[in-house]
């Protein structure tokens, strides 16, 4: 078999993690899936933050072995109890040594609040993709990040799943992960955009 045709192979029988997907746990909706988080060592998906939109909720670092993907959607192993039981995908830190109006003892009986720190939950070593991350040709921008498609097995990422080009002329392409330089603050790619533009549209 060519190095295509192993590529459309691994494509046809890889789990797709789309971003802005709806993650349905075993008794209803938990969320949308706003962010992935994968280990850049072995370019695999170790979690999936998805957050509520239907209650007042937090978002939650969901992990990849409890997650099922199917044509268009997330399906969850938990209840939406057990989800939201799970780690919160956001930190938040009060800040603390500033000045309050009037003296703190005084700041707090007039009800005032010290500032918040809020930021996203990323275990360390790991990296964080957020949904239209943007992708990088060799020669500059090319489009937003779509999603991953990852083995279902050990959940290596096979695949970048691209929105590549302007309005008029949009299309969704899979990207090898061989063709993957780098997901620090965003997906850069070795192709240039000329051979991005060359691969066929996905179905």
């Amino acid at each position: 078999m060519t190095t295509t045709g192993r590529a459309r192979n691994d494509l046809v029988m890889a789990t797709e993690f789309i971003l802005g997907a709806k993650a349905t746990g075993s008794d209803g909706l938990c969320g949308e899936v706003v962010r992935t988080i994968l280990d850049p060592a072995t370019k695999t998906v170790t979690y999936l933050v998805i957050e509520p939109r239907h209650r007042m909720a937090d978002g939650r670092l969901v992990p990849v072995e409890l997650v099922e993907a199917g044509a268009g959607e997330i399906r969850l192993r938990c209840s939406i109890a057990e989800f939201d039981r799970l780690a919160p995908a956001e930190e938040i830190e009060l800040v603390q040594g500033l000045d309050y109006p009037g003296g703190i003892g005084m700041g707090m009986d007039l009800g005032y609040q010290p500032p918040i720190i809020t930021s996203d939950n990323v275990p360390e070593g790991e990296s964080e993709v957020a949904h239209h991350e943007r992708v990088h040709a060799a020669d500059g921008e090319i489009g937003r990040l779509k999603g991953f498609a990852v083995d279902p097995v050990d959940h290596r990422v096979t695949h970048v799943l691209l929105r590549e080009g302007h309005l008029w002329g949009r299309k969704d392409v899979a990207i090898p992960a061989s063709a993957v330089a780098s997901v620090d603050n965003g997906i850069w790619l070795k192709l240039t955009k000329k051979q991005v533009a060359a691969l066929p549209p996905r179905d």
